[in-house]
C-alpha cells in the first residue's frame, strides 16, 4: 500500500470516528482531497485508493489535471471542485471545466460563471463563501450579505446553488473551532428554510475536521493529511 493510500485510509477512519462521536453517519460527510500543487501521479494513487472528488485552488493547474485525466483515464468518473479565490479573467476556465465552485463571494463572478457555463454540461454547482472570522485577508462575504447574494445567485441559469463554504481563522482549541463552525451551521439551516434543495456545508480541513463534522459539515477539504506537505517551488503538472 502506498503512503497516499494509507493516508486516505487513515483520514477515512478519522472521519468515521468523528461522525460516530456525534451520532452521525459516514455517508453524510464527503471527503474532498485537496490536490493543489500535487502532481498527477499523486492524484492517480488516490484514485487507485477509491478517491473520486478532488479540490484545486489554482485555475490553470486544475484545468491541466482535469484534461490529463480525461485523456488518460476517460472511464474514471472524477469530480473536480474549484476551491480557491477566483478572478474574473479566469472564470471561463472554471465554468468550462470544473463541476463545483466553492468560492462565490460576488454576484458578478456568479453571473460570469452562469453565462460562460456550456449548455452541454450540467449546471455548475456553487457554494457561497462566508468570511466567518471577519479576516481582512480572507475572501468571502459578511453574514449580513448572505440573504441578498443567495437570492440573486439562486435564480441564475446554468448553475445550482448547493450551500455554503468557510475557511475560519486557524484555531487549535477544539471548543473554539466548534463555536465558529456552529455559527456556519446556523446560517446553513437558515438558508435551507428558503432553499430546501441546499445540501452542502463545506468546512473543515486537516487540523479542524473533527470540530467541523460535529457542527454539521457535509464536506471536508483535506490536503496535507492525504498528500503530505505542499511544495510550491515547482509546477504540479
Amino acid at each position: 500500500m502506498s503512503t497516499i493510500q494509507q493516508n486516505l485510509q487513515d483520514v477515512r477512519l478519522r472521519i468515521s470516528a468523528a461522525v460516530e462521536h456525534c451520532a452521525r453517519v459516514p455517508e453524510e460527510v464527503t471527503l474532498l482531497a485537496v490536490s493543489k500543487t500535487k502532481p498527477v501521479t499523486a492524484i492517480a494513487e488516490a484514485i487507485l485508493a477509491g478517491q473520486r472528488a478532488f479540490g484545486e485552488n489554482y485555475v490553470q493547474e486544475g484545468v491541466n489535471k482535469i484534461h490529463y485525466f480525461r485523456e488518460h483515464q476517460p472511464q474514471t468518473q472524477l469530480e473536480w471542485h474549484f476551491i480557491g479565490p477566483l478572478q474574473s479573467n479566469k472564470s471561463r476556465l472554471v465554468a468550462e471545466n470544473f463541476d463545483w465552485c466553492h468560492t462565490i463571494d460576488r454576484l458578478r463572478i456568479a453571473q460570469r460563471l452562469s453565462e460562460q457555463r456550456p449548455a452541454s454540461l450540467p449546471p455548475l454547482n456553487v457554494l457561497l463563501q462566508i468570511n466567518i472570522s471577519h479576516e481582512q485577508s480572507k475572501s468571502g462575504i459578511m453574514v449580513d450579505e448572505l440573504p441578498e447574494l443567495a437570492a440573486k445567485v439562486a435564480v441564475l441559469p446554468h448553475m445550482c446553488l448547493r450551500g455554503l463554504m468557510a475557511i475560519p481563522a486557524p484555531e487549535t482549541d477544539h471548543q473554539h473551532q466548534l463555536a465558529v463552525f456552529q455559527q456556519m451551521s446556523v446560517l446553513f439551516q437558515q438558508l435551507k428554510t428558503n432553499y430546501p434543495h441546499i445540501d452542502t456545508l463545506s468546512m473543515g480541513m486537516t487540523d479542524d475536521m473533527a470540530a467541523a463534522i460535529e457542527a454539521g459539515s457535509t464536506l471536508v477539504r483535506i490536503g496535507t493529511a492525504i498528500f503530505g506537505a505542499r511544495d510550491y517551488s515547482s509546477p504540479a503538472v
